[in-house]
């Protein structure tokens, strides 16, 4: 099992959440958090903003979903401007449903 953690443009979530439903992984956990990139904040006009708004988005799968669920989240955030956001991809031991304590997905 791999977690895929996708941080995102705010205003991108319910395309990439209802993306990820179509695709057959209806399943997330988001959470909002602020964070710069490699460009470290943003300018505007002639006020500096050094941390963003942004949304990170978690997703447990199956590995032989994980290519599937990396590229529907890439279709729906892409805007093509900085900020954007990163995907990371991370191994997961195990899983448990604390309702019924059974392991796995």
């Amino acid at each position: 099992m791999k977690m895929i953690r996708a941080i995102v443009r705010p205003e991108k979530v319910e395309n990439i959440a209802d993306s990820l439903a179509s695709a057959g992984f209806p399943a997330l956990t988001k959470m909002e958090v602020y964070g710069r990139g490699k460009q470290r904040g943003i300018t505007i006009d002639s006020i500096r903003y050094e941390e963003l708004p942004k949304t990170q988005l978690i997703i447990v799968v199956e590995d032989k979903d994980v290519d599937k669920v990396i590229a529907t989240i890439q279709v729906a955030a892409l805007t093509g401007h900085f900020g954007d956001g990163k995907i990371i991809v991370t191994e997961v031991e195990k899983v448990y449903t604390i309702r019924t304590g059974e392991e796995g997905l």
